[in-house]
């Protein structure tokens, strides 16, 4: 009797490691481990636009258009609370990569209006801020892959055999929303000079 029961205890735990109950809730931290990279990336560039703005505004008192649609953009950011749920939730989601899509956008006009300023270009301050930006726009273009990666690997681990069983018995998890190209994104920009 004693024999059986070990067998059945080593049958269940055996079978249970190969439920995918483990490496399915591995695979949901690394995404939200990954949700985190993305969020301090985007921290950073909004604490660095205040700056940025300030000593542009210095330059172009008269741009104030560009400088009100840049502050504006941070602020509608601001607004948006950002955790860790906001990767199970698609319609926040799609709310904070609107908003995002709208600094961006900000940014690009701020970057246009500095073109008409030549002696701001070559002041060092904003080269500074400048360059501190360009790398922030590259460490979140980094985070977003990774999360990306993260969301790929997390969506696979809870549809395969016998991992997507263990979900729908034990987990209930539900897909996560990786990042998109904008609308539009897949035309080059025209650059005029």
């Amino acid at each position: 009797m004693r024999k059986l029961i070990y067998f059945i205890f080593t049958l269940v735990v055996l079978s249970a490691s190969g439920c995918g109950y483990n490496t399915m809730q591995a695979n949901d931290e690394a995404v939200k481990a990954a949700w985190g990279d993305v969020e301090a990336a985007y921290q950073r560039r909004s604490d660095l636009i205040p700056n940025l703005v300030e000593v542009v505004k210095g330059y172009a008192k008269h741009e104030k258009e560009t400088l009100i649609a840049v502050t504006e953009a941070r602020a509608k950011v601001g607004s948006i609370q950002m955790s860790k749920n906001i990767v199970d939730d698609p319609n926040t989601f799609r709310q904070f990569q609107q908003a995002q899509s709208a600094m961006t956008s900000a940014l690009s006009r701020l970057m246009v209006v500095v073109e008409r300023y030549p002696d701001l270009k070559a002041n060092q301050n904003f080269q500074d801020l400048q360059h501190q930006l360009e790398g922030t726009e590259n460490r979140i273009n980094v985070a977003r892959v990774r999360y990306n990666k993260s969301v790929e690997t997390f969506n696979t681990s809870i549809r395969i055999f016998p991992n997507s069983l263990t979900n729908s018995v034990l987990l209930h998890l539900k897909l996560k929303e990786p990042f998109k190209a904008e609308a539009g994104a897949e035309k080059a920009p025209q650059v005029k000079f």
